[in-house]
Formats: structure tokens, C-alpha cells, sequence
């Protein structure tokens, strides 16, 4: 017999409070099948897909594209027919006690239901005062039809992606980015497309911050005095956590101009080698190495501090986080265990993980767990900052633009490529001996390259 089911609004494993509602997959009567991606929700960290967990028609749209809701909000209606649950109703099952992933039992106030793949969540979790109920005019009542939809993909457009010239892990790239691979043109062997063709297409299509522009005078005379812009999302996340870092941690920030010519020249060679074919080369990757060699003769400076234990907590192990602006927001996605990586496999995972989280697809496992940080303030043109620790971590380094500057070599004086680091640090933790030791051997570092091997 059929019945009508409420999907609720899951926390997807972040501590999630609430989630705005992006992009409907489905509409009012589509038949859909269990892990079907139905939903697109914008969490405080990243977009996520969400699978339904069951199998039937769409009866009802309960929150509308836009809208925010809270964790445990229905937000979708299925008729599904008896047996065709994946998981169990939000509603616990009679005597107290609700079915397990893999049909065990548990205590109603032990377990609760959960998403598809996301695993069981221990009850209770800590949120703050609920806001009031989405309005839904009725449980029945599909929202206003979507607006229309680019036609889907004719068979000659499917027939020719088969003909492309590229490896799995670049059209999983691809796909990730939104990036149509006919529409490329491959740099490599015989035409390969390469993950270089992609990042770029992704550069070249990436999205503006939805903020107006105000090209002339006469333009700015026709628009609205003033506008707001909602803070949510990545963004919000971004906010709260940088406030908080600010006003908890004691920031001190030391700068460190260096002569970058050896490695601008150290780049250039890299880019010939078969080992990084594919891969996005750049200064960033040779300041992420000269970063993870200084942080394993400095392991203060890849630690942080645990307020509760009163304690300091040193990692013998790094993942990199890389400041990437997008436009939700500030976002770090994390190289998990970068320390442990090939220069070659630093790069290609440095590439793909900015690139994924600027399109929108980092996943919140991507944009966690960081232990130091770098962003890359060059590429906006700017000389240096005073970059905010990313909360949970000791240090942050910011590696500005490099440009031609008079320089003395060997008491001469000549034009050379030249930039300046920052490094900011927790000063409950770094002191400033060691703090000035890692950021001096940083630049020493990329002023003679080949000291990454002596010192590695």
C-alpha cells in the first residue's frame, strides 16, 4: 500500500544546525530511486548533494529554492509503496526503539535516523533556539513549476564525449568542476585533455561575486542607494570563525622580504619534466614544500592549543590548508597528510582541491581538519597582509605578489624577482625565537631552492 513519507533536512556530519536549500534536483511527480541525488543544500562549509533514501513519485517541494531550514525540517514528501524504505522513517518505530542501518536495534534516545552514507549520529546534539517553522501552505501543495531547464544533452553531443581524449581521473575532475570536456581543447599527447585544460576552462567560466559594478557615474545614478546582501552559508561560517580566531588567539604577524628568482627559474624547469605533466605548477607549490620542510624542523608551529586540557596539542602530521576565494566566501580546503606527499602529488592535490572548492563541490571533509594554512595574497596583486590564523590551528603564512625590484647581489645592485612573506602565529603557543626560525627558513628556502633537499 502506498505511503507518504517526509524526508527531514539531516546533519550531514558537521554538527550542522540548519541549511539553505540551493538547487532542487526533482519536481512534483518525477519518479526517483533511493540514492538519487535530489537536492543541493549550502551547509556553513560547502555545497552538499543529498540522496533520498527512499524510492517512489515526488509528491511535494516542502521548502522552496533560497530558503533556509532547520535540522530536522521536512523538506520533501515521497509516495513510496511498502518495503521500499532504504533507511528508517524520521518518526521512531513502536515500543520505543528504532531500526539500524543494518536492521539492528537501539534505544529510541540512543539512535536516530540518518542519511544514506553519512552513517548513525549519536543523539543529542547541541543546537542553539530553533527559529520558527518554515510555512508550508499545505503538505500537498507542489511549489510554483521551475524555471525552465537547458535541454538535455543530444545524442550526438553524448556520442562525441565518448570520443574525448582524457584519463578517468581528469573527466572525474571534470565532472566535479562542471566543466563539458567536448567543449575543450586537449594540450597533451595527441590532443589528451589534461587537468591543466580543465583548471583552466574552470578559471576561464568561474562565477563573479554577486556584487554590483559600477562601471560609470551614469550607471551608478540608476541603482538603489544602498542594497543588502544575506550573511549565509560559507560565508557566515567564514565570519563567526574569524571573529572568533581574532578575539581568542593573540596574534603576532612578522614579515620577511626575499629575492625569488631561484625559485621562479626552479618552476620554469618543473614545468618541463614528465613527472608533473598535468600538473599546475606554480610558486605557490614550492612555498607549500619550503612550509611542510620548515614545519617538520618546527613543530610548534604545526600545533594548537586545547583550552579545556589546558594543554598543546603537536601534530607529527600536516594537512595543508590553501586559502581559496570563491565567491560563497573565504574556504580552506585541507591536502590531507601533504606532508607525507611527492612534490609532483602535492601539486596535482593542491590543483584539484582549490579548484573543486572554487566551483562550489568541496565536500565539509575537504574544508576540515587543517593543521597550518597558506593563502596566496599574489594573486589579487598585493604585496603582504596580516593574515587571521584558521581557528583551531597555530599559524598562517601569506605569500604575496612577486614582481621585479633593485636588489644588492653580491654588492652589486640588480633588477630581480622579489616578494614578501607574512607569517602570523599564535602567541600563546609560538614565541617569538621560533616563529622568526620558520619564517626565516621559509624564505631561505625559496631563495635557494635546492635547501629543501639539504633540509628534508
Amino acid at each position: 500500500m502506498a505511503e507518504l513519507k517526509n524526508f527531514r533536512l539531516p546533519d550531514v556530519g558537521e554538527g550542522l544546525t540548519e541549511a539553505e536549500i540551493v538547487k532542487w534536483h526533482v519536481q512534483p511527480g518525477d519518479e526517483i530511486t533511493v540514492n538519487q541525488i535530489i537536492v543541493e543544500i549550502e551547509t556553513a562549509k560547502a555545497v552538499v548533494e543529498l540522496p533520498s533514501p527512499y524510492a517512489g513519485v515526488v509528491s511535494t517541494l516542502m521548502v522552496p529554492e533560497g530558503q533556509t531550514a532547520d535540522v530536522g525540517t521536512p523538506i520533501i514528501a515521497v509516495q513510496v509503496g511498502s518495503g521500499e524504505l532504504a533507511v528508517p522513517a524520521a518518526e521512531p518505530a513502536e515500543g520505543g526503539v528504532e531500526p539500524g542501518i543494518h536492521g539492528t536495534l537501539a534505544p529510541k534516545e540512543e539512535r536516530q535516523a540518518v542519511l544514506v552514507g553519512y552513517g548513525v549520529k549519536l543523539a543529542p546534539t547541541t543546537r542553539r533556539a530553533r527559529k520558527p517553522p518554515v510555512q508550508v501552505a499545505a503538505a500537498v501543495t507542489p511549489l510554483a513549476a521551475p524555471p525552465v531547464q537547458a535541454p538535455p544533452a543530444r545524442a550526438s553531443q553524448i556520442k562525441s564525449l565518448a570520443g574525448v581524449l582524457a584519463k578517468p581521473p581528469v573527466r572525474k575532475l571534470a565532472k566535479d568542476l562542471g566543466i563539458d570536456l567536448t567543449q575543450i581543447s586537449g594540450t597533451g599527447d595527441g590532443g589528451k585533455i589534461t587537468r591543466e585544460d580543465v583548471q583552466a576552462a574552470a578559471t576561464r567560466t568561474e562565477l563573479p561575486l554577486q556584487v554590483p559594478s559600477f562601471a560609470s557615474s551614469a550607471k551608478l545614478s540608476t541603482l538603489p542607494r544602498q542594497e543588502r546582501i544575506p550573511i549565509k552559508g560559507v560565508r557566515k561560517h567564514m565570519a563567526a570563525a574569524m571573529v572568533a580566531s581574532a578575539f581568542t588567539a593573540p596574534h603576532v604577524t612578522e614579515f620577511l622580504q626575499i629575492d625569488v628568482t631561484q625559485t621562479m627559474t626552479a618552476t620554469a624547469s618543473l614545468k618541463q619534466l614528465a613527472d608533473f605533466e598535468g600538473v599546475k605548477v606554480s610558486p605557490l607549490l614550492l612555498v607549500a614544500k619550503a612550509l611542510l620542510v620548515a614545519a617538520a624542523r618546527n613543530p610548534l608551529i604545526n600545533s594548537s592549543w586545547d583550552e579545556s586540557a589546558q594543554e598543546i596539542v603537536v601534530r607529527h602530521y600536516v594537512n595543508l590548508g590553501i586559502a581559496a576565494a570563491t565567491d560563497r566566501g573565504l574556504v580552506v580546503p585541507t591536502v590531507k597528510d601533504a606532508h607525507a606527499l611527492s612534490l609532483p602529488e602535492l601539486g596535482r592535490a593542491i590543483g584539484d582541491l582549490t579548484e573543486i572548492a572554487r566551483a562550489g563541490k568541496a565536500s565539509p571533509a575537504d574544508l576540515s581538519g587543517g593543521t597550518i594554512t597558506i593563502t596566496n595574497v599574489g594573486v589579487f596583486g598585493v604585496d603582504t597582509g596580516t593574515p587571521i590564523i584558521t581557528p583551531g590551528e597555530a599559524a598562517i603564512l601569506a605569500f604575496g605578489q612577486v614582481k621585479d625590484a633593485p636588489w644588492v647581489v653580491e654588492g652589486q645592485l640588480a633588477v630581480r624577482k622579489v616578494c614578501t612573506l607574512a607569517l602570523s602565529f599564535d602567541h600563546r603557543i609560538i614565541d617569538g625565537a621560533t616563529g622568526s626560525a620558520v619564517l626565516r627558513e621559509v624564505g631561505a628556502m625559496l631563495t635557494d631552492p635546492l635547501r629543501m633537499l639539504a633540509w628534508s
